[in-house]
């Protein structure tokens, strides 16, 4: 993986409290892909290690990436002030990850670690156990919060002294993305089912704070917490689950409901907004495929600003 800087466009229009871009992110780069905030999905199976080169031969600052989850040697886990190893620019460095615990894990900068996560580097790393049965339709999800000062000081447009103390979010996302992005359906993250369909939903709470997501009309069962199996008998139903920083959720639940179009949000609603605009920020939704030629969903795309 690469390290880059770019922009970001976390809400491109001017619909629906107007155009949210970031004009400078440190993101992680995979292969001939571009940067991407979050970082490139990393996907494994239970006991196929993963050799992660990180080139910062391009980067303007150390870099180093941590795995959390997985159990690594000392040298692996990287974090500089304690292993020694951090990689400055014109460097690259290969950390050796095992694939020794199954489930899905969060991987991050360390270096600096406060302010590099809160300018893009992160990400997620899956770890599919031996015999993993897939869902129908399963879908990874990256939650983050933002203090939209943080990228504008970094690209010198705004002037402030950057302490994690006074950090003031003010910017809501879904891998990358607030709404009315996320709803698009190629643009943004909305989990297209299927009536019928098993639903597997992978949520990382990529942010600083806690983030209580809520699905319309549909109930689902915790099926993993931070790469551990939740028992059976220990599952119940349930329509928010509380995604604490760093936390990782698995969700399921089935595709029953009456098709139609139902929201997946925050449900801190200071956090389902585009500055003063709601809704906006932290939302996606539940979209049934046989709804989205209908004139409901068009308007719905009109709306945030997509011609149909």
């Amino acid at each position: 993986m690469r390290t880059q800087q770019a922009r970001h466009a976390v809400h491109p229009l001017d619909t629906m409290g107007g155009s949210v871009e970031f004009p400078r992110v440190w993101a992680f780069q995979a292969d001939d892909n571009d940067p991407s905030v979050p970082g490139p999905i990393l996907r494994t199976t239970e006991g196929n290690a993963m050799e992660v080169t990180l080139d910062n031969t391009d980067g303007r600052r150390p870099h180093t990436i941590h795995f959390h989850g997985v159990r690594k040697t000392w040298e692996n886990d990287g974090v500089p002030t304690t292993t020694g190893i951090q990689v400055p620019p014109g460097e690259s460095h290969t950390y050796e990850i095992p694939a020794n615990v199954p489930g899905t894990h969060f991987y991050h900068c360390h270096f600096q670690t406060h302010r590099h996560i809160d300018m893009g580097m992160y990400g997620i790393y899956r770890v599919d156990p031996e015999g993993y049965e897939p869902a129908d339709r399963e879908y990874f999800m990256t939650i983050k919060d933002w203090d939209s000062r943080v990228p504008r000081k970094w690209a010198g447009e705004a002037d402030f002294t950057y302490n994690s103390a006074s950090r003031n979010p003010d910017v809501f996302t879904v891998n990358g993305k607030s709404a009315p992005r996320t709803l698009h359906p190629e643009e943004g993250s909305p989990i297209i089912v299927d009536e019928g369909d098993s639903v597997r939903i992978h949520l990382v709470n990529g942010g600083y704070m806690s983030h209580p997501m809520h699905i319309h009309n549909h109930r689902f069962q915790r099926v993993e917490k931070d790469g551990g199996t939740i028992p059976e008998a220990a599952r119940h139903d349930m329509d928010v689950t509380n995604v604490a920083p760093a936390e990782r959720h698995t969700i399921e639940f089935t595709a029953d409901a009456d098709p139609g179009i139902y929201l997946m949000h925050c449900h801190k609603v200071n956090h389902v907004m585009n500055g003063t605009f709601y809704p906006g920020g932290m939302l996606t939704g539940v979209v049934y495929r046989s709804v989205m030629d209908t004139e409901i969903f068009n308007q719905l795309m009109e709306y945030a600003g997509y011609s149909t």
